[in-house]
């Protein structure tokens, strides 16, 4: 399998859904983003959201969680695990919380490679550069950003 053929290169690829619970929303949101419409559903109601909404990195880490999972359960080869190495990423720009992601919504998380070329300073290694993003139940954007990744092809 060669390294485009396995990126997907051009390929938007579903990562899966997640529905966020309100509960689910005040834990994450306790532990690592309290502000009172992420963590109090009155105070939610009276805030510029009018109810209880994720935090937009919560958004970012069930994309996280879900990417990893596709890429992990051999979603993306079609069960074969020769593929590539993935190392880590250098970071992500461009990131918008196009729209709030409420108790209830269901997000559908997308990937799509744009591109690669190898590294000079690493031989064998490519950096990968990456769409993300996600879409609540009606379609509707509510995440985006871009991001890179090391890929050491097989």
């Amino acid at each position: 399998m060669t390294l485009d053929s396995f990126l997907r290169v051009g390929e938007t690829v579903t990562l899966g859904s997640h529905t966020f619970g309100a509960d689910e929303i005040k834990r994450f949101a306790a532990q690592y983003d309290p502000q009172r419409f992420h963590v109090d559903e009155e105070a939610a109601r009276h805030s510029v959201f009018g109810r209880l909404c994720a935090s937009g990195w919560h958004t970012c880490a069930m994309w996280m969680r879900y990417n990893l999972a596709t890429r992990e359960d051999g979603g993306e080869t079609g069960g074969e695990t020769d593929g590539p190495t993935f190392g880590p990423s250098p970071g992500f720009s461009n990131l918008r919380w196009l729209k709030p992601v409420y108790a209830g919504d269901t997000i559908t998380y997308t990937r799509t490679v744009t591109g690669h070329r190898p590294l000079a300073s690493r031989p064998g290694w490519h950096i990968a550069t990456v769409e993300a993003g996600g879409v609540n139940q009606d379609g509707a954007p509510v995440l985006f950003f871009e991001n890179a990744v090391l890929v050491k092809a097989g």
